[in-house]
């Protein structure tokens, strides 16, 4: 699997991650799976550390560090708030522009929530077609998020919490709708792309912005889906 380098110097990548390829490794994968900072590691030569977390399930721009020192840094300025975060999402209905604020859980199968920010704007609404239960026409939303805190899933959960699931959320999501949206499209993935990504670099102190382009997959089911109205 190739992983699109976006920028790289002596002391960082950052790099655009493919979807449904996790991070790191974790106790739940074959011995012989892919994970980035594998395949990063084999196509530089280098010890690859990881300093953010980016879902298996998100694709897009994501920063690693060459070095210790690097990662120890990298790792402090995401803890302290100072990388700026863009992410793209579809999403159920329109939510609009505002701040979702609701607790979330910490990790999958725990009942600990912790406070959680995210920021939200509405760039593209369409109708659709498409109806299951007591929910008609459902409208399918093109969303820009910037999360201000880092928790698991925060994103996913702050949508489903407030009923505009993000499309292709097996976890957390509408699975009827899901399931409804990949039969007539064929895409089945979760419709999450993290876009930017600006921060200070830790060694030249240079304001760094970097973009991965957000899939056209992303406006081609919004476009498959779209009836006039």
């Amino acid at each position: 699997m190739e992983i699109p380098v976006i920028y790289r110097d002596e002391h960082l990548m950052v790099v655009d991650k493919p979807v449904d390829l996790p991070v790191h490794k974790n106790d739940f994968m074959p011995h012989d799976a892919d994970y980035l900072t594998k395949l990063v590691g084999d196509m530089t030569g280098q010890w690859i550390y990881n300093v953010h977390r980016l879902d298996s399930k998100t694709s897009g721009v994501i920063v690693l560090a060459l070095s210790k020192e690097v990662a120890h840094e990298l790792t402090l300025m995401f803890e302290r708030k100072e990388v700026q975060k863009i992410y793209y999402t579809v999403v159920q209905g329109d939510p609009g522009e505002g701040t979702f604020e609701n607790k979330v859980l910490v990790k999958k199968k725990s009942k600990f929530k912790k406070p959680a920010t995210t920021h939200y704007k509405t760039l593209r609404t369409v109708q659709t077609a498409l109806s299951h239960g007591e929910k008609l026409n459902i409208k399918l939303s093109y969303v820009e998020l910037r999360p201000e805190t880092g928790r698991w899933h925060q994103l996913r959960q702050h949508f489903a919490q407030n009923h505009f699931d993000m499309l292709g959320d097996s976890h957390h999501g509408d699975f009827t709708l899901n399931k409804m949206v990949t039969e007539i499209t064929g895409i089945k993935r979760l419709f999450l792309h993290a876009g930017k990504l600006a921060f200070i670099h830790p060694v030249t102190r240079e304001q760094m912005e970097f973009e991965a382009a957000v899939p056209e997959t992303f406006f081609g089911v919004l476009n498959q889906l779209e009836v006039g109205v």
